[in-house]
């Protein structure tokens, strides 16, 4: 069950879907609305030169552009939802690592993206009901709103009173969702070449595959409905988590247990910094424990879809996209970890291209990743840590470089593992906002005990050609001001804390 739906005002463009109370479906309708986006803000660029010449300043300008883009974007996506919606949250969350300058306009609008979308009018409501129940579907419930209580990428939930009177979440997917996200992934495999632009190393067409696959399987509610049995069976009488039970499914319509909470939103807004480190290592907790526990990784953790319970547990709902992680990623992890913490830098290398991270045949900088890799190495090194928006913005700007030189642009990954980047980064999304002090460490490493064991054997010295490498590297990060580094939790020895 995603965000509530908080009155948010927007402009309204009327289209057909407007007169029937769904999201426009047909390919050429979506695929217009898409098209138009470049368009429009090429328009927009076009008329600069005339706002300037009446006065208005190039920052004003450039202001102006940018809200409107933002606000643009905010309602085709909106209005689209499936895949289109699906990105706008993603890019809802990473528009944060920005500079606040040049992201607010774009925060503000994407991020509406996350508790908003027209709703179905009770007609539609009803016909859809019907479509997935039968004509007597209202005698499965005591009560019916038929007015919208959340939205979701491809639907919305309802608020409803079952037969036996628990209170539950209807969750409905939009008629028509399913043929227009697949409309949405093929234009995705179609653009997938021009992802090599950016990371020539990578197949780009696999990974646009993999991605498919995952958004794909949120469309399956059958499969949605196994996930939530199996995770909710998992976390049953867990003293950390709430986990709906799934009470129903059919067709497109999956009904769970009504979760009551405070939405991780308002957390993020103004929950006070006891708060937020809190329910932020329960929010990694869960991510890193589900694959152990459930053979699933939860692959979806924005903050629409957690609660803080008043018993201080968290509920986590919307169990479509959860993946099985390749059965040799644990030992993976821990190879990498080894080597990172443990051996040289050509011993990383190695390790990269052994599990298929840099091609045999291509020349790698590792110098240059071993740089970019030192911020987020420091997780694992220091007890305590605390990571914001500013540490995050770094790690982007750094990774993103549009240049040739860029060490991304030569690092490929196995298919297999998109699921698994998404997590990383929507995880590292959430953590950042909370600007989350707490042991991180402790966390990532639990389910990992390869991982686990190499931190251990870095903590007793029997690296020793790392202890050298990593002092070296970290006086370079000091005379370099060490700004991008995670900001290690004062201690007695460190001196005042310093929040970046």
């Amino acid at each position: 069950m995603p965000e509530p739906r908080q009155g948010f005002r927007r402009l309204r463009r009327r289209t057909v879907s407007d007169t029937v109370g769904q999201p426009p479906t047909r390919t050429a309708v979506r695929n217009a609305k898409i098209v138009a986006l470049p368009v429009a803000y090429a328009a927009r660029r076009a008329g600069g030169p005339v706002q300037r010449a009446f006065g208005k300043s190039a920052r004003e300008v450039e202001l102006d552009i940018q809200a409107r883009t933002a606000q643009h974007m905010f309602e085709v996506l909106g209005e689209l939802k499936g895949c289109a919606a699906k990105f706008g949250q993603i890019l809802a969350l990473y528009e944060l690592a920005l500079p606040p300058a040049l992201g607010e306009p774009y925060r503000e609008a994407l991020s509406k993206l996350q508790d908003s979308a027209p709703a179905m009018l009770p007609a539609s409501v009803s016909a859809a009901m019907a479509a997935s129940l039968g004509p007597d579907w209202r005698d499965s419930f005591q009560e019916f709103d038929l007015r919208a209580s959340a939205a979701a990428s491809v639907g919305q939930v309802h608020r409803a009173r079952w037969h036996d009177g628990r209170t539950v979440a209807v969750k409905l997917m939009y008629p028509g969702a399913r043929e227009a996200v697949h409309s949405d992934l093929e234009q995705l495999r179609r653009l997938a070449p021009i992802g090599t632009v950016f990371a020539p190393g990578m197949d780009m067409r696999a990974a646009a595959d993999a991605f498919s696959e995952c958004i794909s399987a949120e469309l399956d509610y059958t499969a949605e409905a196994a996930n939530q049995r199996a995770f909710h069976t998992e976390y049953a009488d867990d003293p950390d988590f709430l986990v709906p039970e799934l009470i129903h499914q059919q067709g497109d319509v999956l009904i769970s247990e009504w979760v009551d909470g405070i939405p991780l939103t308002r957390v993020i807004e103004s929950g006070a910094q006891e708060e937020r480190d809190r329910v932020g290592i329960l929010v990694l907790r869960f991510v890193m424990s589900s694959f152990a526990r459930t053979g699933l990784l939860y692959t979806d953790p924005h903050p629409g879809n957690f609660r803080v319970m008043r018993d201080g547990r968290i509920g986590v709902v919307d169990y479509g996209a959860c993946s099985a992680i390749p059965p040799e990623f644990p030992a993976v992890v821990g190879d990498i970890g080894e080597a990172a913490l443990n051996g040289t830098d050509a011993d990383l290398e190695t390790t990269l291209r052994r599990h298929g991270f840099v091609a045999p045949e291509k020349d790698f900088d590792i110098a240059a990743l071993v740089e970019l890799i030192d911020p987020i190495r420091e997780l694992f090194l220091e007890p305590v840590v605390h990571i914001t928006m500013r540490w995050l913005r770094a790690r982007v700007l750094h990774a993103t470089q549009p240049t040739l030189s860029n060490v991304g642009r030569q690092l490929k990954s196995p298919p297999e593992y998109t699921p698994i980047g998404r997590t990383i980064l929507s995880t590292a999304g959430v953590l950042c906002q909370l600007g989350v002090q707490g042991r991180l460490r402790d966390e990532l490493t639990a389910p990992l005990p390869d991982l686990a064991a190499a931190v251990e054997r870095y903590q007793l010295g029997e690296g020793p050609s790392t202890v050298v490498l990593l002092h070296d590297r970290r006086r370079q990060h000091a005379l370099r001001g060490a700004s991008s580094s995670a900001t290690p939790a004062p201690t007695a020895s460190s001196g005042p804390y310093i929040s970046r």
